[in-house]
């Protein structure tokens, strides 16, 4: 993949999270800036998104650690296991938002 379709895989991506985000029935803010997305659940606790394009990675950092993802041409896995971003969002914000939500990304 080059940086241009990297670019723009992340930027899908993170379109994707806001718009399931809106769905939410807790109060989330969200500020998308430079190919950062920076979510602000209830608690005041964040959840924050950033493009790593010299590594063409998706670097996402919240309470319980910061995480590194690959898009391996399906879709965006963890590179430290495999784990699906998907699974990891849907985790991270049951425990930060207290509220469950599926993402398809």
């Amino acid at each position: 993949m080059n940086e241009s379709e990297f670019n723009q895989k992340v930027d899908d991506t993170l379109e994707r999270v806001e718009e399931v985000l809106d769905e939410a029935e807790t109060d989330l803010d969200f500020m998308n800036n430079g190919g950062v997305l920076t979510v602000i659940c209830e608690n005041k606790t964040q959840v924050i998104f950033t493009r790593q394009t010299p590594v063409k990675q998706l670097w996402l950092a919240a309470r319980s650690g910061g995480f590194h993802f690959d898009f391996n041409g399906k879709t965006w896995v963890r590179d430290s296991d495999g784990t699906e971003l998907n699974a990891v969002l849907s985790g991270i914000f049951a425990e930060q938002a207290g509220e469950q939500f599926s993402f398809d990304l």
